[in-house]
Formats: C-alpha cells, structure tokens, sequence
C-alpha cells in the first residue's frame, strides 16, 4: 500500500514537472543570468574608482519607494486623469515626481556619507578600512 502512495507521488511530481518545467528552467536562467551580470560588474567595480558612489545610490535608491501612477477625477472637468504618486504627494506630470525621488535618493546617499566619519571612528582597532 504504501508503495503505491510512493508511485502516485512520483507520478504527480513529475506530471507538475512536465507541465511547470520551462517556467521553472527560464526562472532559473533569469537567475543565472543576473548572478553571472553581478559577478562581472564585481569585478569591473575592482578598477573604478566611483563604484562605491554608483552601490551607494543604488542602496539609498532601494530605500525609496517608487512613483506610483493613479488615476484620478479631474477637480474641474471631472474626467478621469493620470497622475503620479510619491510618498503620499500627488504630482501632475512623471518627470515632476521623479525628480523629486531622485532628490531624496540623493539625500539618502549624501546623508550616508556624513555619517560614514563618525561610523569609522567609532570601530575599534587602528581606524584603517582594512
């Protein structure tokens, strides 16, 4: 009896496989894909000298939500309008929102590097990175 259970639970697992195996494969490609692109932009980054600027907008950026886009009811005319979304301010235009999150990333990022002095003096040791 319980090989039988045995034998329907491959025969289930591999009927899911054939059926869900090229969403699986691609998913995992797509993975290996970006694993591989952050491995050779690693190994760029060794010889830049503004990488750590580049990881440090894209950690501060990471932080900040995105531009949302709604649709909304004209105040005047009533017809419905798009319009763009950021940290709970309404915008007309894309741009207008956009320029605004890109100034808090950049907030994030210089505020990061105020702070980066008192972080360092405050490790123990000889206050040397390495």
């Amino acid at each position: 009896m319980l090989a039988l259970f045995e034998m329907a639970a491959v025969i289930i697992v591999g009927t899911l496989f054939y059926r869900y195996h090229r969403q699986v494969l691609a998913r995992l490609r797509r993975f290996d894909a970006a694993n591989r692109a952050r491995r050779e932009q690693e190994i760029r980054d060794r010889y830049d000298a503004l990488a750590h600027f580049r990881h440090t907008l894209s950690r501060a950026e990471e932080q900040v939500e995105p531009v949302n886009e709604v649709e909304l009811r004209d105040e005047r005319t009533g017809t419905p309008v798009k319009r763009f979304v950021f940290e709970a301010e309404t915008f007309a235009t894309k741009a207008e929102a956009e320029r605004v999150r890109e100034a808090k990333v950049r907030a994030l990022a210089r505020n990061f590097y105020l702070e980066l002095p008192r972080a360092l003096a405050a490790r123990p040791g000889d206050g040397r990175l390495n």
